[in-house]
């Protein structure tokens, strides 16, 4: 449930009603709006005393949360939730950032003329895998420790923020110490522990849908991260396998407005794992941009065909520089910008 502060309430009050959220062994959460202060009681609802809270000053209303995630949902936050990258660019609200780069690094070289590629084109983060989760465990399973090192040189050298995937509890700290943003691949969406651990970074999440995961699964995997404090959860949609053949996955963008209709957090799309195929990113694009997108991630190569992974599904910098012209008229449309 959530606790409605009157307009004008003091931080006294506000404070006061934290503080008897705590003594009934639940946790609480300060959401301050523009115009309205609420106070998200999180817990077992068994303990949960809607008159205790009812009678406190400064009081206007207690309202019951329906929805199973309870951080996630706009009944306890109406309106969207900003996040601010390093550099400045945001997400959540009118700007639509991009974030572009390979799927994997695979050399130093490789990572930072790309960035520089990417920066001219207009993005403002870099995605590079330097961990991968493989089918085949003889494939590629990226560069480790050293990738990231070539991430943080191409960062230093164009401005742009990292993204980059955690595959496991063990790597946290490590990936901490090199990335912006801590992505959450779809076969981790449903990973607890891991999510959990992240959960008490301050770094924002990339959550990724899992490929077969329903809307209210995705939201209650942003749940474990919101839950352990870690506000700065964006959720994508990577597409979802279904029984078509022609696309390496499906992508849903009606799920787009579904879930700024049931959730405050940012929402990305991810057309290049939701295709798999580089002559669709481009509409697929235009079309996230104009369903409500908040973001787009891409996965780039100066040469898809000799790409370690998903050389398919990426496009060269000139194809990404089109798109990004021809996404941006779709931006203006909808009153949004890149």
């Amino acid at each position: 449930m959530i606790v409605v502060m009157k307009q004008g309430a003091t931080l006294d009050q506000v404070d006061q009603v934290a503080k008897r959220v705590r003594e009934m062994k639940l946790k609480d959460q300060v959401i301050v709006g523009q115009e309205l202060t609420v106070v998200a009681v999180v817990g077992d609802d068994r303990f949960k005393d809607r008159n205790a809270f009812e009678v406190m000053d400064g009081v206007d209303r207690v309202v019951p949360i329906l929805s199973p995630y309870k951080r996630a949902s706009r009944e306890g936050r109406p309106g969207k939730t900003v996040i601010t990258f390093p550099g400045g660019a945001t997400i959540g609200g009118t700007q639509i950032p991009v974030i572009a780069g390979p799927c994997s690094v695979e050399s130093r070289e490789q990572i930072v003329e790309i960035a520089h590629m990417m920066k001219a084109a207009g993005a403002v983060g870099l995605r590079g895998g330097a961990f991968k989760p493989r089918t085949n465990p003889y494939s590629f399973q990226g560069m480790g420790e050293e990738g990231l090192k070539h991430l943080a040189q191409a960062r230093a050298e164009t401005g742009l923020f990292i993204v980059t995937e955690v595959m496991s509890i063990d790597q946290v700290d490590l990936v901490c110490e090199y990335a912006d943003v801590l992505q959450i691949g779809a076969r981790n969406m449903q990973n607890f522990n891991l999510l959990s651990r992240v959960g008490e970074t301050n770094k924002p999440v990339l959550l990724k849908r899992g490929m077969s995961a329903t809307l209210e699964e995705f939201l209650l995997a942003a749940e474990y991260v919101l839950a352990r404090g870690n506000p700065n959860v964006i959720l994508c949609e990577r597409g979802i396998r279904t029984f078509e053949d022609y696309v390496r996955n499906t992508l849903p963008l009606a799920i787009v407005p579904a879930l700024h209709a049931l959730t405050h957090l940012p929402v990305v799309v991810d057309p290049s794992h939701g295709t798999g195929k580089a002559d669709l990113v481009e509409p697929m694009c235009r079309a996230a941009v104009a369903a409500g997108a908040d973001g787009l991630i891409i996965e780039t190569h100066t040469n898809p065909a000799k790409a370690m992974t998903d050389g398919a599904q990426s496009l060269t910098p000139a194809a990404f520089a089109a798109m990004m012209k021809s996404t941006a008229r779709i931006a203006a449309a909808v009153d949004r910008t890149m």
